[in-house]
């Protein structure tokens, strides 16, 4: 039987929640969003919809001898995260890598983190899934614009896609494409994100 498939590019979707909490004034370095339960925050938002599977990609990291410190940090928090999600029932998948990238900030030479390669891996799935008829519909957690081409693809070979984006900045570009859209509320976000907190504290 054909399934219900939920797509979360992980790095977007933590972007997002790093957004709405940190305009709540919740500063980044008090975030725990490794911790969070995903399944609070999806769940009015999907509450009509019956999800057979559940897929978070996130990309590969590796440890650089130049930010060690920072390596390390990430490494764990990762760590934390899968376990967190598999425990919940959400199938944690590595595609792309992070790599390192020099940049300068108001004259200050800074190293961030950027991932390479999971909106490709998405893409993949969803166009092979649909291929191998094991998709009805995909729900699409991502505002990334580059996955709009295999969207096109997969709602052209008759497959329904849901866009689940957040209110605080749709793309509009997924909107168009898409058959459907949903938005998570900032209110949503909040509410998961405090509730997760107090039974991370029990």
């Amino acid at each position: 039987m054909a399934k219900t498939i939920l797509y979360i590019d992980g790095e977007n979707l933590k972007n997002y929640i790093k957004t709405v909490l940190n305009k709540a004034n919740i500063k980044e370095k008090n975030l725990n969003i490794e911790n969070l339960d995903l399944s609070l925050l999806l769940e009015n938002p999907l509450k009509k919809i019956k999800i057979s599977e559940k897929k978070y990609y996130s990309a590969k990291l590796r440890f650089y001898k130049n930010t060690p410190k920072k390596s390390k940090e990430l490494i764990h928090k990762q760590r934390i995260q899968k376990t967190n999600l598999e425990r919940q029932g959400i199938n944690y998948i590595i595609g792309g890598n992070v790599r390192p990238q020099n940049i300068t900030i108001n004259g200050k030479k800074k190293t961030i983190f950027k991932e390479k390669g999971v909106d490709v891996k998405i893409a993949v799935d969803l166009v092979t899934n649909t291929c191998d008829k094991i998709i009805k519909t995909a729900i699409l957690c991502s505002s990334d614009s580059d996955l709009q081409p295999a969207v096109k693809e997969v709602v052209a070979r008759g497959i329904e896609v849901i866009y689940l984006g957040f209110e605080i900045n749709p793309n509009k570009g997924l909107i168009y494409t898409t058959n459907r859209t949903i938005l998570i509320r900032n209110s949503e976000v909040l509410d998961a994100y405090k509730e997760s907190v107090t039974r991370k504290k029990k």
